[in-house]
């Protein structure tokens, strides 16, 4: 793919200035948009058009408007009033803004415009619009909001991301659509092999662009962003604002306005309550089966997501979970592109649902109902946190968020103290312990077991849930309990014999040692000592 020398073209003009103030925001006082700007949390950079309040300032069309009041949306939200009329007058923007602030329909909506204000070329190829996006999942979303809001005026899409068969795609392509949501890896295949060209696009997004430099885009970004004419209109996302991305914005965004919703500095969403639990590793299965007796206990929870960082943990805890009588799924990248769709959808659909993932979900997952979200592992970045935990509280919703911490990650404690204390969150003794050390010396706890007994892979220690934990130091491979049940759910009966668990107990050699789920409690079948009340068995 070579690089186009833009100087020997003569390159077609358009218009992308669609913008009318209405009479209401001219008339507005600079004290009224200054309050506006304050209540919301709202910076700006640069000549900003004033920012409207509701739907109908905007001059939004018609045909835009009805699948607006369809989809039951009341008024814009902070980043839609400030981020319309900036996009829709033709400005190049940055938009710095929190997950789940509507950004989607903030930049698809004046894309549409922009389709509709272009006079048609058949002699030309290629879309109009290229939206960039990290990953499939985020990609897919994206597409569903210009399914709905571009269909009412016939403007078509497609979709780009790997690990689906390139043949629906490359037919979409030679079809001919307006718009292209694309991975930068799949889009590039396509440039390549002449499929398509970018040569037409007017109007681009990078979305995420933060995530796209994290894992790794930045040659791809640079190669994508030379086919296309250098005088488009660009709108470039990110939830965070390090030098990365401000050094792309730099070098292609020539002059631009930014806009900022919340702190530059890393926060996380005030609408959701964290919890931090400080425990040892070999505690978090025993933890986790606690957690969730505790949250079905108090009625349902809901759509339950759970982060782990490793593919093979995923499948563990999933399948873990679904043995228990639990509806879970799970979904990383080894997973077949149907695999994922077919596990998104049912945790999407589903009245109340368990999804267990690694960070390839963390980001764009737009999925409403998430009441509860479970930091099984801790992040290896303290901005992976915070867009983890905001997959809960969206659109104003509140949400719950809880994370084990272990002594592994101290070196993490002061920024994610610093996330709690800024939005007024308990902080754990143990946690603030932690925030000035500067790590480094050997982990206190033995990666073969603690003084409780146990191992990596078979908890010991406090009697437990139907995870792990087990009474006492026995050998790792019964995870030295003295009884263990297949951990059904049933309820509580207070026996004390094994019931031929893959933890095993007292004399069990099956033991499911590399499973990370523990063996049993002392004395009694769930794990809890004798009360008569009902549990949930969790003590494999």
């Amino acid at each position: 793919m070579q690089k186009i020398d833009w100087s020997k073209l003569t390159l077609a003009p358009f218009k992308k200035d669609f913008y009318r103030e209405h009479s209401v925001v001219r008339n507005r006082s600079q004290k009224d948009v200054d309050r506006f700007l304050a209540k919301h949390d709202i910076t700006l950079v640069g000549d900003c058009p004033k920012p409207i309040t509701e739907f109908d300032e905007a001059d939004i069309p018609d045909y835009v408007m009805r699948e607006i009041e369809k989809q039951g949306y009341k008024s814009p939200t902070p980043i839609q009033a400030q981020g319309w009329p900036i996009a829709l007058s033709g400005l190049n923007m940055v938009g710095v803004a929190k997950t789940g602030s509507g950004k989607t329909l903030g930049y698809m909506l004046p894309a549409i415009v922009h389709i509709n204000h272009q006079k048609p070329d058949p002699s030309v190829r290629g879309p109009l619009v290229l939206v960039l996006a990290p990953t499939r999942e985020l990609a897919q979303q994206i597409q569903q909001v210009a399914t709905d809001f571009g269909s009412s005026s016939y403007i078509r899409n497609t979709c780009l991301f790997g690990g689906s068969s390139k043949g629906p795609q490359a037919s979409d392509l030679r079809r001919g659509v307006e718009i292209v949501i694309a991975t930068p890896g799949r889009l590039i295949d396509f440039l390549e092999s002449g499929t398509t060209t970018l040569q037409r696009v007017t109007y681009l997004v990078l979305d995420e662009a933060d995530r796209m430099l994290d894992m790794g885009f930045e040659p791809q970004i640079r190669k994508i962003l030379e086919q296309v004419r250098p005088d488009r209109q660009i709108l470039m996302w990110s939830a965070t604002w390090p030098k990365e991305v401000q050094r792309l914005a730099r070098d292609f965004l020539g002059d631009y306005v930014q806009i900022n919703v919340g702190s530059l500095e890393l926060s996380a969403n005030h609408n959701i309550t964290q919890h931090v639990r400080v425990i040892e590793e070999t505690e978090k299965n025993e933890e986790l089966g606690k957690l969730l007796e505790e949250l079905y206990r108090a009625g349902n929870p809901g759509k339950i997501l759970i982060f782990t960082t490793t593919k093979r943990r995923c499948d563990q805890i999933s399948m873990q979970i679904r043995r228990y009588g639990y509806d879970a799924v799970g979904m990383h990248g080894d997973k077949s592109q149907q695999e994922r769709e077919r596990a998104l959808n049912r945790f999407r659909n589903a009245r109340s649902c368990i999804l267990v993932a690694t960070d390839v979900a963390a980001r764009g997952l737009d999925v409403d109902g998430i009441k509860v979200v479970i930091n099984y592992d801790y992040p290896q970045q303290t901005e992976d946190y915070v867009h983890r935990i905001g997959r809960t509280g969206r659109s104003n919703a509140t949400g719950e968020a809880y994370t084990f911490f272990t002594y592994n990650e101290r070196k993490m404690a002061k920024e994610l103290v610093g996330i709690l204390e800024e939005a007024h969150q308990v902080v754990p003794p143990e946690l603030a312990k932690w925030r000035h050390m500067g790590g480094g010396g050997n982990n206190r706890f033995s990666r073969f077991g603690t003084f409780r007994g146990g191992r990596d892979f078979g908890t010991g220690g406090r009697g437990g849930s139907r995870f792990g934990g087990g009474g006492g130091g026995g050998d790792y491979r019964n995870g030295g309990g003295s009884s263990s049940s297949f951990g059904l759910k049933r309820q509580y009966d207070g026996a004390s014999s094994s019931r031929g668990g893959y933890g095993g107990g007292a004399g069990s050699s099956n033991g499911y040692s590399n499973s990370g789920y523990g063996a049993a409690a002392s004395s009694s079948s769930n794990g809890y000592d004798s009360r008569g009340t009902k549990h949930t068995r969790f003590d494999e």
